[in-house]
């Protein structure tokens, strides 16, 4: 599997930023896709997760109602739209795949190599 990721960037407080992540699963079965999110000093930190078949997106409580996590399964992309940005959504952002339920968990399988998310005041 590999999974890379796009379109992070610089933004001002309130801006907005699409991440992209192109997946090749070189025919492994994958259940769930995620975000993830690390800043520096602080843990791994899931921002959303959905079934790989695109039902039950779960977010994390700090980015519900901001950002939302669809694909594009024509094209093997996932997807992350981030609005209304804030200082505190400055990490780096990574893209994850897991073989197996439940996809609400940290512990995932396959990992990008992330994209920089930084948003100024």
């Amino acid at each position: 599997v590999h999974l890379s990721e796009s379109g992070g960037g610089s933004v001002q407080a309130g801006g907005s930023l699409r991440l992209s992540c192109a997946a090749s699963m070189y025919g492994v079965s994958i259940t769930c896709l995620g975000w993830f999110r690390q800043a520096p000093g602080q843990e791994r930190e899931r921002v959303a997760s959905i079934y790989a078949s695109g039902r039950s997106a779960v977010y994390a409580d700090s980015v519900k109602g901001r950002f939302t996590i669809d694909q594009d399964t024509a094209k093997d992309t996932l997807y992350l739209q981030m609005n209304s940005l804030k200082p505190e959504d400055t990490a780096m952002y990574y893209c994850a795949a897991r073989r197996y339920a439940p996809c609400q968990v940290r512990d995932f399988d396959y990992w990008g190599q992330g994209t920089q998310v930084t948003v100024s005041s």
